[in-house]
């Protein structure tokens, strides 16, 4: 039986918050308060009213909250609803050295685990919730770390899933055998294919919903005795050999345990489409800004980015996309910052998708695999713009925007969470925005964490 899934369990039902150096506090906080800010955005996504409906018939016990809405549902309903909000909009945080989003899945079950023990009269409190996302962002990340070939399926909803177990099994109090059963459970209910994906079809989110899910009903079976299969990581049947192609280095990964906290890698999105998509809009800043290139004058623009970026984002530009397929486009991403000069939610919303100065600037622009040897890796990039002038102005990006090494400040990162705010669906009120960011930011004084969902209802 793995070593390695030992060594995890006991990294968390061992984390105090007292373990937590500054910075993975600090970090924290502000992936916290980022994964609220677009989830509260994400109630504006496609068909999140049609996904409220379908829960409530799921059952009506009114555990926990659908952000936004304010609409009650049995803590796994809330789960899903709140992590497709967070995922639908491409507009989550990202662990580039895992290729996963793992605070949709994580915070989603969180914020209703800890509703439905407020209501029970166990309230959880600030510091013990920063150290369940820090621990399950622990969990989640070092599995996509462990992965050395191509993504073959998706990994914010599988791997996250393996990182709300641990989240929740962390504030649970969850011995070890309890919390191994809980990720042998987890691992029963694992799903997450990358065919939507590539169709750009809203069921990408929704798997990250249910692996929420099933976190919640996994730790519950655990802590009723249930056992799980051991052997879940290696094991001939694992998470390994099946989910990543047996070919994976777990040593590396694991020597970080309670070193270097994952929390502190996360990268920001400081736009709402694939994190693949943002070096193009890094380079077409720095052409603008550095070499003062106006887009007109790019005649093509070759990106040469690794075989990841290439393969996930490189697909072709159409007429009339869909939101989705918009989202986790290259050439299109491209496009909507040189017509606009921005990048927001709705320049992926209704007409906007079929705006013609946007695919006239797509056409120019060209994805080209380059030969780094690393399936995993999403830089350096390289930007070619060819001018009309006969010119070649080239940038290379060692990290994109959003890097933990090229971070968003903390006051960038209001401002994203402000900007959400303002495309809540139905709207809330502008000046509860301040309120939140200084409960999340007050959060280790924070005696029942549930009463920050009220200032997330309209």
């Amino acid at each position: 039986m793995s070593g390695e899934l030992d060594a995890l369990v006991a990294h968390v039902a061992g984390t105090r918050f007292e373990d937590l150096p500054p910075v993975a506090v600090e970090k924290a906080k502000t992936f916290l308060l980022d994964t609220i800010g677009v989830g509260v955005a994400g109630s504006s996504g496609a068909a999140v009213d049609r996904l409220i409906q379908v829960c409530k018939g799921w059952g009506d016990r009114g555990e926990a909250t659908a952000w936004v809405t304010g609409v009650k549902l049995p803590a796994p309903s809330a789960a899903i609803v709140n992590a497709y909000q967070i995922h639908c909009l491409e507009y989550d945080c990202v662990h580039e050295g895992a290729v996963l989003h793992p605070m949709a899945t994580i915070l989603s079950v969180l914020l209703a685990y800890c509703e439905r023990r407020a209501t029970a009269g166990r309230p959880v409190a600030g510091k013990d919730l920063l150290t369940a996302i820090a621990v399950g962002v622990d969990a989640a990340t070092l599995l996509g770390m462990a992965a050395r070939g191509p993504i073959r399926f998706f990994r914010p909803a599988t791997a996250g899933g393996f990182g709300a177990v641990a989240a929740m099994a962390r504030l649970e109090g969850f011995d070890h055998a309890t919390t191994r059963n809980a990720f042998g459970i987890q691992y029963g209910q694992l799903s997450g294919t990358l065919q939507p994906h590539l169709e750009g079809v809203p069921l990408l989110g929704l798997q990250i919903g249910f692996n929420a899910r099933a976190a919640l009903t996994s730790c519950d079976l655990a802590g009723a005795g249930f056992m799980g299969p051991q052997d879940i990581l290696t094991g001939r049947y694992g998470y390994f050999p099946l989910y990543e192609g047996d070919v994976y280095d777990m040593g590396p990964a694991w020597a970080q345990l309670g070193k270097v906290w994952q929390v502190a890698r996360l990268a920001h999105k400081p736009y709402p489409s694939g994190r693949l998509t943002h070096g193009v809009i890094h380079a077409l800043r720095v052409m603008r800004d550095d070499h003062a290139i106006d887009y007109p004058e790019i005649e093509r623009l070759d990106c040469h980015v690794p075989n990841l970026v290439a393969r996930l984002v490189g697909r072709p530009d159409i007429p009339d996309p869909a939101a989705n397929y918009a989202k986790l486009c290259l050439p299109f991403t491209a496009g909507v910052w040189m017509a606009k000069g921005t990048c927001d939610i709705p320049d992926y919303q209704g007409e906007a998708l079929r705006d013609i100065c946007v695919h006239t600037f797509a056409e120019r622009v060209r994805v080209i695999e380059d030969d780094n040897p690393d399936p995993n890796s999403m830089e350096p990039q390289r930007f070619v713009a060819h001018l009309r002038d006969g010119r070649a102005v080239e940038v290379v990006l060692p990290h994109v925007y959003g890097h933990p090494d090229v971070p968003l400040t903390a006051e960038e990162n209001r401002d994203k969470f402000r900007r959400c705010w303002s495309y809540a669906s139905p709207a809330l009120p502008p000046e509860r925005a301040d309120a939140v960011i200084q409960f999340v930011e007050g959060m280790e004084g924070a005696a029942d964490v549930a009463a920050l969902v009220p200032l997330l209802v309209a």
